[in-house]
């Protein structure tokens, strides 16, 4: 006789435009709902994720009013969520961050896990914050509630993410011993920028595509437009004519902007999108052969959404700060789907 399939459902904290919720869902986790401070993750989230949005700051959230929300049906309860990580800055490291305010959602996010008792918790951040106090009390709090902890830094290109992007994964079970499942992908399998955007329709700077109001490009001056020109893919400002160089190119620091003004390599990944990706003198993010910085629809496939993924109703034109923003502090889709997937290995093993 087939044994029944365990029925996983999660909340997701800090659910920002929903990729970490998209990627569970992707793994067959149900996601019951998403939380979240920005408003402006309201329609991207519940879209996309077919979920209920609750624009709240979760220090103001109670554990039992979370709690009701998970089915009485539900074999296992997942709390998951990545706190905003600006203020886990690596320049901080090793201070004692507990007396900070801006630490708090961590401690907050330990408060929810105590009040609501989720079989399953687990939390996505930037590496440093595993130097910080506040990530030892975490795991702290968590392993004196009987979890068991596991947690690391992840390549995301080892799971065909393809972006130069690492990630402190933590998981956390109440029925036993709980891991990341294996890397996907060898350094020979990375996925390249020309994998995953070659195939896209080419557009100019300051131009959007007719078929994909995401798919739209900054507009340049003409002494930047003249600087991407003479970038050379993988290259540096050191290509271009002296006339072109900033100030701060000529002084001993600057050495340190080589990828400023950059193009992008074509058999390479892309660097990490951040919130600024748009923008061609904020890193690496000049397109490899179109003189203009990725799209908006570009940083969304290096993040793993789906090119059907909506960030803003079709009647509306996306502000390109405002949608930067949202896919630049996104967990990664493909990311989300790789922490189901190993909750549902877990949950599995466990009950067997």
């Amino acid at each position: 006789m087939k044994k029944k399939a365990l029925k996983i459902e999660a909340i997701d904290l800090f659910c920002g435009a929903g990729g970490l919720s998209f990627g569970l869902r992707k793994s067959g986790v149900k996601v019951l709902a998403g939380i979240d401070l920005d408003p402006e993750c309201k329609y991207p989230f519940e879209k996309n994720n077919r979920a209920q949005f609750f624009a709240s700051d979760v220090t103001l959230v109670k554990g039992q009013d979370i709690a009701k929300l998970f089915s009485p049906e539900a074999d296992i309860r997942v709390l998951a969520g990545c706190a905003p990580c600006q203020p886990f800055s690596k320049y901080r490291q090793g201070e004692d961050t507990s007396v900070d305010k801006k630490w708090r959602l961590l401690y907050e996010f330990a408060r929810l896990v105590r009040e609501i008792k989720p079989d399953v918790v687990t939390m996505e951040n930037v590496p440093e914050l595993k130097g910080h106090k506040v990530f030892d009390d975490f795991v702290l709090r968590l392993r004196k509630q009987k979890y068991k902890v596991s947690f690391g830094i992840v390549n995301c290109l080892e799971y065909g993410i393809p972006q130069s992007r690492k990630r402190l994964v933590l998981l956390a079970s109440k029925h036993g011993d709980i891991e990341l499942i294996e890397a996907t992908h060898s350094a020979k399998k990375f996925v390249t920028v020309k994998k995953a955007i070659g195939h896209l329709p080419p557009i100019d700077a300051g131009e959007r595509h007719e078929n994909d109001p995401l798919h739209v490009s900054s507009k340049l001056n003409e002494i930047n437009l003249r600087r991407v020109r003479q970038s050379k893919p993988g290259g540096t400002w050191k290509d271009w004519d002296e006339e072109l160089q900033l100030a701060c190119h000529k002084k001993d620091s600057g050495k340190s902007y080589a990828s400023i003004y950059g193009r992008m390599e074509w058999d390479s990944p892309a660097p990490t999108m951040t919130t600024l990706c748009y923008g061609i003198g904020n890193g690496r993010f000049g397109h490899p052969e179109q003189d203009r910085a990725i799209s908006l629809r570009e940083a969304a496939i290096f993040q793993t959404f789906p090119e059907s993924y909506e960030f803003a109703p079709p009647d509306e034109l996306p502000s390109t700060k405002t949608i930067g923003r949202l896919i630049g502090n996104a967990v990664p889709v493909r990311l989300g789907e790789v922490i189901g997937l190993s909750i549902k290995k877990h949950c599995v093993e466990q009950s067997a």
